[in-house]
């Protein structure tokens, strides 16, 4: 069923609600851009073969209107007041492209059902972001002292991003509120950059927390049409 096209999955139009569409194929940047501008993604456990899905429905954030939460400049991310203030306070500083790789594998580390960042992951997507692709924000917090080592690692998100889509692919943190600070610069940066969708491939427990909505896939992927069109757009 994959071997009539040039990739080796399905048009996701097709697929089921569980969102499978192909197995196989590689991690090449050229790969993995078709599969982000196509509304399909990597996901597999070390020693499984590559899987390729395309859930339905999809989790995005609004990148704008407003949140539940009323702060301003978020659109529909939940930004609690404590959160609001803790950002004001100026507790994490927040960088961009400053560790992607390791951000990339805090991800996947600490997970009693395994990383999905295996080495032909961090690879695929290293050379993503070198070539300009994909990027990572990162939060830290102030260690003492002065230099180089006076801040240390909080946080972190990473993700994919093509014209006007960003496809945020996971966020890690090792002091509260370092990924959700991460999170909230992220959203920012898109919306002032102008970006137009913003991925979370999936509604979890966690992601419902930060405002993350369903939308179905047949209009995900109409609205991933025209994002990935759009030109002029830059993230770093």
């Amino acid at each position: 069923m994959w071997g009539n096209r040039e990739v080796p999955w399905i048009p996701p139009e097709l697929a089921e609600p569980d969102g499978f569409v192909g197995v196989g194929g590689d991690l090449r940047p050229a790969t993995l851009l078709r599969a982000y501008a196509d509304g399909v993604f990597p996901w597999f456990n070390e020693g499984d073969p590559i899987l390729w899905w395309s859930p339905d429905p999809r989790g995005v954030i609004e990148l704008h209107g407003e949140s539940a939460d009323g702060a301003p400049g978020y659109g529909g991310l939940h930004v609690s007041r404590r959160l609001a203030r803790t950002i004001r306070s100026g507790k994490f500083r927040v960088t961009v492209n400053q560790c992607f790789a390791t951000v990339m594998r805090e991800c996947g580390e600490r997970r009693p059902e395994g990383t999905w960042v295996t080495p032909e992951m961090l690879a695929g997507y290293a050379e993503l972001h070198r070539l300009g692709h994909a990027h990572s924000l990162e939060t830290w917090v102030w260690a003492g002292g002065a230099g180089p080592d006076a801040w240390e690692l909080a946080g972190g998100t990473y993700g994919v991003s093509i014209g006007g889509l960003f496809a945020a692919e996971s966020m890690f943190y090792r002091v509260t509120d370092g990924s959700k600070v991460a999170l909230a610069a992220l959203v920012q940066r898109l919306r002032e950059r102008g970006y137009v969708l913003l991925d979370v491939q999936m509604k979890t427990d966690h992601t419902t927390t930060m405002g993350a909505t369903e939308v179905p896939r047949r209009e995900y992927l109409k609205r991933l049409r025209r994002a990935v069109a759009m030109t002029g757009i830059s993230f770093a």
